[in-house]
């Protein structure tokens, strides 16, 4: 058997390919969109890719499947599971609890585990050369490492009401086949540490049954489904705006993208039209560079792990958007954003041609822990705690404002234009995209507390829990 684990560091996103080498044929689960990765370990290996699963409809990537498909003419086996309203509505392999399908000589079981979602399948691996017995467990957002998938998704991001406290029941219910199986199996998850797919993933990509038996919380709960239910629904971050997008363009056919996107470099004319144009533009420098001089009504989203998950909170499908990228990253980026469905990039230029457009840069006002903690003395100021929900109830500033960053601009009506306004987070890269949306939304008078809370901690500023 051979076996490699692609882990994706942006989206915390784990998916595999598993070949038969005696057959020289392969499988990938839950393939990302950029398939070179498994297109180049295929061909590296002698092996051909015939097969592709899912273990459910993913909200946080789009997923490669239909790219797999069209590159390969491999079949995708997906599930028929959850009821009409979860199929798939592209040509597949239906699969249903208790199916089994067999990649050269390896068996790969289905097993419906809703919860996470109603369509949710994972899959039983026996290697027949080896063993008759199963040796892993490909779970999906069903367990985690640490972990359970979270069951609010289909209500909170996709506006399904109702459909939380269902899903926390069927996770009690499909935990109780997880504990029926042996120790030994090892246990290969779709999400790491970082994914909003969960709220306590574990940052090892993999475990066993046995460990996550003793280990993990969701599993500790006997009988007990009504304390179990809550503590799952409690505390879950919140779903970033695009997921909703993903679940509506993994269930259809979709036009298919074979290859990471080569943008085009804009003319200093060319962008200027389309900039006066009020198309939307993303600079993606670091925050400190961004701080000393940018665009006016341009948004920062520094290019690092976490650029597509706030590129998919701010950015509008339907609409096109501009980068300021350096070439080296442009890579990067392209695949960051093919990842979410972000397609609709009009171009971009480079950070050193700023200087050459002929526009009056806006600065940042960037200040440190001295002046953030005489602010909390004034009179007459506002400060804006940009964090998620859960950050901001562990501990805040006194008379602090929580605006989550992803939904800011939903939000302005709360903040008081008559304040001073000072503006923080937890270590300084969502401060810098908040007061960013802030400029583009006329609301410029902006001071940032950029350094970490851990930083403010000890320094000893002062955080309260209630008020």
């Amino acid at each position: 058997m051979f076996f490699q684990h692609i882990f994706e560091s942006s989206l915390a996103h784990s998916s595999y390919i598993i070949g038969c080498q005696a057959k020289g044929v392969a499988i990938v689960i839950d393939p990302k969109r950029d398939v070179d990765t498994y297109l180049e370990i295929a061909k590296k290996n002698n092996l051909t890719i015939t097969h592709i699963a899912e273990t459910h409809i993913h909200a946080d990537y789009l997923s490669g499947t239909l790219e797999l498909i069209a590159l390969t003419g491999a079949q995708a086996y997906l599930s028929d599971e959850g009821g009409e309203d979860w199929q798939y509505e592209f040509a597949h392999i239906g699969l249903k609890d208790g199916d089994q399908f067999q990649v050269g000589n390896l068996i790969f079981k289905v097993v419906h585990t809703p919860g996470h979602t109603p369509e949710s399948i994972s899959f039983v691996l026996i290697d027949t050369p080896a063993t008759m017995e199963p040796v892993m467990i490909f779970t999906g957002d069903f367990v985690f490492v640490g972990d359970i998938g979270r069951p609010d998704l289909l209500e909170n991001a996709a506006g399904l009401v109702g459909t939380k406290e269902i899903g926390a029941h069927q996770m009690f219910q499909s935990l109780k086949y997880f504990l029926t199986l042996p120790d030994h199996i090892q246990v290969w998850p779709a999400h790491g540490a970082g994914s909003a797919c969960g709220k306590a993933l574990g940052a090892v990509p993999s475990s066993t049954v046995g460990y996550e038996k003793i280990r993990n919380w969701a599993l500790q709960y006997q009988n007990n489904e009504t304390a179990f239910v809550k503590e799952l629904l409690e505390g879950q971050p919140e779903p970033p705006r695009y997921f909703a997008m993903m679940k509506k363009l993994n269930k259809k056919a979709r036009p298919v993208q074979t290859e990471v996107p080569q943008y085009r470099k804009l003319t200093k004319g060319t962008f200027l039209d389309l900039y006066q144009a009020g198309t939307t533009l993303i600079d993606t420098r670091n925050k400190i560079d961004f701080a000393k001089g940018y665009l006016p009504n341009s948004i920062n989203i520094q290019n690092n792990k976490t650029f597509n998950t706030w590129a998919g909170w701010v950015l509008n499908y339907t609409e096109p958007f501009m980068l300021i990228v350096e070439e080296s990253q442009l890579d990067d980026v392209a695949r960051k954003l093919m990842r979410i469905g972000l397609d609709h990039v009009a171009g971009y230029i480079t950070p050193d041609t700023i200087a050459q457009l002929g526009i009056t840069l806006a600065h940042q006002q960037l200040i440190d822990f001295e002046e953030m903690n005489a602010a909390l003395e004034k009179p007459n100021t506002q400060i804006l705690d940009v964090r998620n929900t859960n950050e901001f109830a562990e501990g805040h500033l006194p008379h602090a404002t929580h605006l989550f960053v992803g939904t800011l601009v939903d939000n302005l009506h709360k903040i008081d234009p008559s304040k001073r306004l000072y503006l923080h987070c937890q270590s300084g890269d969502r401060a810098t995209i908040a007061a960013s949306l802030l400029a583009k939304n006329g609301i410029k008078d902006v001071k940032i507390y950029s350094p970490s809370i851990n930083e403010w901690k000890a320094k000893g500023g002062v955080l309260v829990q209630h008020e």
